[in-house]
Parts: C-alpha cells; structure tokens; sequence
C-alpha cells in the first residue's frame, strides 16, 4: 500500500516549543509495551509514563501520546482510563475482549475493535487441527492521544509503530493517522490469510478428486469452522471502516479519511473472497460426502457378492451335514468330488456374474 502523504502539508506545520526534555528513565509496566510522545510527526527522546506524556503534549498543545498495552486487567488499566478520561464501558470491554469488530463513539473520544488473524503453518490441511489464530487490538481515540490495548501473541504493534516512526509526514496525521495505520495492517494480514488458505483449499480440492483420497468428511468441515473464524473478523468490520471513511467524528481529518476508504476497499476483497472460499469448501463438502456415500455402495456391493458365492457353500455343506442315512450319492464313491465340483462351479459362475455388473 503507497505511504499516505505529508499530513503536515494540508494542516499546517507547527514548531515546538524549547528544546525536547531530557530522558526519564521511567522503567515499563509488563502490560504497557510502549509509550511514545509524537510532536510534529517525530518521537520525542526519552521514556514516558502515560501521566507525563500526556501532560507533556498539553502543556505543548500540540502532538498526541501513544500508549500501548497487552492484556491488562481492571486494575492495570484503570491508572491509564483515568488519566485519558476513557469510558468505563469501553475500558470493561477492552479488558474482557472477546468482542466483535466494531467502532463506538463516546463522548470526545472513539473505541475501535479489530480482530487480528494469524495463519497456523502446518504441514499439510488434511491434517492440521488449526488453521487460524486469533487475536484482538482495541483502539481508544482521543484529540491528543490513542490507546491500543491487545489480546493474543500475534498482534504485536511493535514493526508497525516502527514503520511509522520511519515516516513522519504520515505522523503528522495525528492519532487518526495511527488508527489508520493499525487498520490497514490489520487488513492487510487478512489478505496474507486469504492466499495461505487459497492455496489450503486448493490442495484440498485436488485431494477431495483423487482417487481413494485421504481427506474426511470431519477435516472439511474444520476448514470449514476455520473460514467462519475468519469471515467473523472480517465481515462486521466493514461498517467500522466505512463510517470511518464518511467522516462519523471530528477526531478523523478529512485528509486521512480517504485513506480509510482504501482499507475498505481492501476489507471487501478479503470479504468476497472469504466468501467464495466458504461456497467453495460448502461444494467441496457435498462433494466429499457424495464420494463416501458411492464409497459405502460400492463396498456394499462387495460384500454382499461375496456373501452369495459363500453361501453357495455353506448351503450345501449344511444339507450335507444332516445326518440322515437316505442322503443323495452317499454312499457313491465319486459323490464327494462330484459335489465339490458343483460348489466350485457355481461359485464361480456367481463370481463372473458379478463382475460383469461391476459388483467385484
């Protein structure tokens, strides 16, 4: 995706006010990865508490802070909802997670939820036990300030806060400049999902029209669950993304909303092509099934041939068994290897039978 242009140029550069602060050497809490002041789209040295940086951009009046937190609980994260005046609501939400993508406004501030996907390497689909991993980033957006709080080990911000930090005209977006950010790669490793599990079904396809395939009914429908997990992170967050592109808040400048509108463009590529995997894998499904069933027919068949050339057999060695003195050739020197002929014959005779007609 091309790097969004100077936000600076259409809003206006602002200097800063005396020279940066010196380092603080604040030591990081477990739950806060990372806590950056941002003036004029550049990093301001030093580490920061969530207090002193948020004092210090207001005391400037200009910048924003960017405080990032991993699975806090009530108590870690309540030290940071208040000093950023973030709703209670919103806070309960972010600490419990498990939340469906969704974007809501409260007072001054926005609450954004993101479900993150992480394709599982496996070495083959007919025999993984998982194929997606998921995850959640919530956002809070505020005038001077963005929160992102995380769930899971694989929605790490780090490279991405990185990336920007290496771009400073997209900084100069401010706050609404990171959410862009975070939900464009966001979408963006749902597309890298997408062409792993394209290439998963693929596989699974040529393997469903293979002769004696491996793949069972019960591996079908695991992809089928993992594509419902995908498509429950990417379907609802189309709405998020849209009202973000229309403008629903003053906290989105009118120059980074359309680049809103690109992540939803790319969202609805994810979202038809998730949707033509589930199709797909739905077809391949019958498919599989109609395979076992034609599978079942004809080992019924079988069975049931050689069940008739046995009972050939058996039926006379059991009217032979009977012990009566009046039995048919008997007491005939050449009875025993007359009636073995007879069995083999017959027994033959059904066996041609059958397979002529494609039961054996």
């Amino acid at each position: 995706m091309p790097a969004l242009p100077s936000f600076g140029a259409l809003r206006g550069r602002t200097n800063r006010v005396g020279p940066p602060p010196p380092p603080i050497s604040v030591p990081l809490s477990a739950y806060v990865v990372d806590c950056g002041v941002y003036v004029d789209g550049a990093r301001l040295p030093g580490r920061w508490t969530h207090i002193d940086a948020i004092a210090e951009v207001r005391r400037r009046g200009e910048g924003f802070v960017w405080i990032g937190l991993h699975e806090p609980d009530e108590r870690q994260i309540q030290g940071v909802a208040e000093t950023f005046g973030l709703h209670e609501l919103a806070v309960e939400d972010a600490v419990h997670a498990h939340q469906r993508p969704k974007l809501e406004r409260y007072d001054d501030n926005l609450f954004m939820v993101l479900k993150t996907v992480r394709y599982v390497e496996h070495e083959s689909p007919t025999s993984a036990n998982e194929i997606v991993e998921t995850g959640e980033i919530m956002a809070f957006l505020g005038r001077d300030y963005v929160v992102t709080v995380r769930h899971g080990k694989h929605s790490a911000l780090h490279q991405l806060r990185e990336e920007l930090e290496r771009a400073p005209e997209r900084l100069r977006g401010g706050p609404a400049a990171v959410l862009h950010g975070i939900s464009d790669h966001v979408v963006d490793t749902y597309l890298a999902v997408a062409d792993a599990f394209e290439n998963d079904i693929d596989l699974i396809e040529k393997a469903v029209f293979a002769p004696r395939s491996p793949v069972s009914a019960e591996q079908m429908y695991l992809m089928k669950r993992e594509i419902l997990e995908l498509r429950r992170a990417v379907g609802p967050l189309a709405n998020p993304l849209r009202r973000l592109a229309e403008g629903c808040s003053p906290l989105i400048p009118d120059e980074v909303r359309s680049y809103f509108r690109d992540v939803d463009d790319h969202l609805t590529t994810v979202s038809e092509r998730v949707t033509s995997f589930d199709e797909l894998l739905t077809t391949l499904v019958d498919a599989t099934l109609a395979k076992i069933t034609l599978q079942q027919n004809s080992d019924m068949r079988k069975i049931t041939s050689w069940a008739a050339i046995i009972a050939v057999p058996t039926m006379v060695v059991g009217v032979y068994g009977m012990n009566f003195e009046n039995m048919p050739e008997t007491k005939w020197r050449f009875g025993y290897p007359l009636v073995m002929i007879v069995i083999f014959f017959a027994c033959i005779v059904l066996y041609r039978i059958f397979r002529k007609n494609r039961w054996l």
